[in-house]
């Protein structure tokens, strides 16, 4: 099973930890996943429209997932991320890590979303509930603040 997708269609949360369960067959003692929602912005926001460079994204986000296997003791991670227009509640991005214990599986989980967050190769823009398009979205300092707490 491949470790990143990137897509334009939902996923499937529940599919996505039966496989990770399936795949370790009783060998992870703990599994960690995080789904990363678009939120309406109090109503300001239509949809995010979220682009990538296809390739190079998911060789990046690959990259990640292998720092991330040096630095905890990983038995399996999937990421998925969403790309396209992204209307608010629908899913964005799942991170799922496993590992014999939950210390490692949380922190791993948690590095490879700070990742995400503030360096990941995506560029987002908002589309707005008033039909206008707004500008692009950079990360917040606090995001760049979180992922700069693993170096």
């Amino acid at each position: 099973m491949s470790r990143v997708s990137i897509q334009p269609e939902p996923f499937d949360v529940a599919a996505e930890l039966a496989r990770i369960e399936a795949e370790l067959r009783g060998r992870a003692g703990a599994v960690v996943s995080f789904t990363g929602l678009c939120r309406d912005e109090d109503g300001r926001l239509d949809a995010l429209e979220l682009e990538h460079y296809p390739g190079m994204a998911e060789a990046e986000i690959e990259r990640v997932i292998a720092e991330a296997t040096e630095r905890w003791p990983i038995q399996a991670s999937r990421v998925v991320h969403r790309h396209g227009l992204i209307r608010p509640g629908e899913g964005i991005v799942l991170v799922v890590t496993a590992s014999a214990h939950r210390r490692a599986a949380f922190e791993a989980a948690s590095f490879l979303m700070d990742y995400l967050k503030a360096r990941a190769p995506f560029w987002k823009r908002e589309h707005l509930a008033d039909g206008t398009t707004g500008g692009w979205v950079e990360a917040t300092e606090a995001d760049a603040k979180a992922a700069q707490s693993w170096a």
